[in-house]
């Protein structure tokens, strides 16, 4: 089921990947008040090797709290990089070192005259572009726009958002989804080489903040869709904010998420995320279920519940609590 590699260096994409366990901890954070020399061992990214052509790696906490995850794919023609994370100097966050010596590494092995590197996003926030100047005078690289139009451009969608077109890296043939409702410009991708269904912000063990909730429904719908007719190992977003506690998330802002929940999810989450947000479309608010809380709205009251939770965590965490 795993992948082959002629003597060309050819990889075929057809089976499935050899898959590594995921890690049992992702980097965290640091308890707050901790020594200097505490904060400075946390890597600023993580890198975990999926398989020989698939990485996730998570920017760590001790630079923002947002820790966000991305995921860079290689194909027979091309790699694919999705999402650069929240902007850190790059002296601190050396995305394109990483991503370079991972792809070097790649190449030693599967050696091609010419190998370029697309950056595109699950869409467009801040702190999942925040690194796209370190690869702005990167050779042979195209840095995907981040609206709707320069989306549809690149991807190929003749009709959005409600489409599922195909982005090939050279047989591994991607399958990408308009899914608006968080972000108007929001992507999901499926790919059938891991399983994966990366659904960015859309659905992850965390605050599901809905700008739309119409479209919000309708790409739930639609990600369940594809679950349900296609193999999905993982649905795979790019935070975690829950805890291991059902209903329990960590307060925005928070640095250090010593217990927090897996991040990938099952088909069954994906399900329960749907149905919730097909219940609450209407309610404005912030509504708490056991993998996820959906913030349907602005939701001020919540928000100042955040900050006030935040501070007393910090509080106790200073104190050993």
């Amino acid at each position: 089921m795993g992948e082959r590699s002629d003597t060309t260096g050819h990889v075929d994409f057809s089976g499935r990947a050899d898959a590594a366990p995921f890690p049992e901890r992702w980097i965290h954070g640091v308890r707050p008040g901790a020594k200097r020399a505490r904060l400075e061992a946390e890597p600023p990214l993580q890198v975990h090797r999926h398989d020989e052509h698939t990485y996730v790696l998570r920017q760590s906490k001790t630079l923002t709290y947002e820790g966000p995850f991305l995921y860079l794919l290689l194909g027979n023609e091309r790699a694919l990089l999705l999402d650069t994370g929240d902007f850190v100097d790059p002296l601190r966050m050396p995305l394109r070192t990483t991503v370079d010596r991972l792809l070097g590494e790649w190449l030693a092995h599967h050696p091609r005259d010419t190998y370029p590197l697309v950056v595109a996003h699950t869409h467009g926030h801040g702190d999942h572009v925040g690194g796209d100047g370190q690869f702005a005078d990167r050779p042979d690289t195209t840095v995907v726009g981040r609206d709707v139009d320069a989306v549809r451009a690149h991807f190929g969608f003749t009709d959005w958002p409600r489409q599922t077109v195909a982005y090939d890296l050279g047989g591994r043939v991607l399958e990408v989804t308009g899914s608006p409702g968080h972000e108007a410009a929001a992507i999901t991708i499926r790919d059938p080489w891991t399983g994966f269904l990366l659904t960015g912000d859309s659905v992850y063990p965390g605050r599901l903040y809905v700008e739309d909730a119409p479209a919000f429904t309708q790409t739930l719908e639609a990600l369940v869709e594809i679950a349900e007719t296609r193999w999905v190992s993982a649905v795979m977003g790019c935070h975690v904010e829950m805890t291991r506690t059902p209903g329990v998330d960590y307060p925005i802002g928070t640095t250090w998420q010593p217990d927090e929940a897996p991040l990938p999810m099952t088909v069954e989450q994906l399900w329960a995320v749907r149905d919730a947000a097909r219940e609450v479309e209407a309610r404005p608010g912030a509504h708490v279920r056991d993998d996820v809380i959906i913030f349907n709205g602005p939701c001020r009251g919540a928000m100042v519940r955040q900050r006030l939770r935040r501070r007393a965590a910090d509080v106790a965490s200073r104190f050993g609590a």
